[in-house]
């Protein structure tokens, strides 16, 4: 008599249980990966901006704007300036635009009045200064300095600001067609260096989000104005 054959039992699967606390747990941890990578590619792009000993000669220099403190220059801006005063003493630049709208909550003034103050206090003669006074932005700060620019006859700038804010206003400045001699970037000693990073991680980000808008045609320039 045959023995009787015994089949082999399958395994049971298992019956998979939907856990969407699981699944969004995934996702958390894959965005904050995300933010992690693009934050530190963001810090490259700020950090590996390297100020050079000299630039090329421009007709301009664009002088991008900060706060004022009861109308007075901030400590930061009061860098930018003697920075764009020497710049303009040595001959790379021949005039400088001093761009900025309204200086702060304390302030009566623009900032490029602000700006204009100062730099005539310390002997900057007043025809060697222009003043946009009416942007609220880098992007604006670039675009609407060029246009008082052009109106003058100047064509080629020099971008002056702090290191940190360089690499964003360089790529800005090329963006807006902006016949660049360079940027020129101070380094502080006054500004909180972690503070001033990651705010401009975010800043950056912004502008390459603007940017993306921009170059795919779902913004117009003219929105940025």
């Amino acid at each position: 008599m045959k023995a009787a054959v015994q089949k082999k039992s399958r395994p049971r699967r298992r019956k998979r249980v939907f856990r969407p606390w699981l699944l969004l747990f995934r996702v958390v941890m894959w965005g904050i990966a995300a933010g992690i990578l693009w934050s530190g590619y963001m810090l490259w792009l700020i950090n590996g901006y390297s100020p050079k000993a000299s630039y090329p000669s421009a007709d301009a220099g664009i002088v991008l704007g900060a706060a004022l403190w009861n109308d007075r220059p901030s400590p930061a801006l009061r860098e930018r300036l003697e920075y764009a005063r020497t710049l303009l003493e040595n001959g790379t630049v021949k005039t400088l635009i001093l761009s900025g709208g309204h200086g702060g909550r304390a302030s009566t003034l623009s900032e490029a009045e602000g700006m204009r103050n100062y730099l005539v206090e310390k002997g900057v003669p007043a025809d060697k200064l222009l003043l946009e006074m009416d942007s609220t932005s880098t992007y604006q700060n670039l675009v609407f300095s060029s246009m008082l620019a052009e109106e003058k006859g100047l064509s080629t700038y020099l971008v002056i600001t702090h290191d940190y804010h360089a690499a964003r206003a360089g790529e800005i400045a090329e963006y807006a067609g902006l016949d660049l001699a360079g940027v020129a970037g101070v380094k502080s000693r006054v500004l909180n260096e972690f503070y001033n990073d990651s705010r401009e991680v975010l800043a950056f980000t912004k502008w390459k989000l603007d940017w993306l808008l921009l170059v795919s045609g779902l913004r117009s320039p003219e929105s940025m104005l």
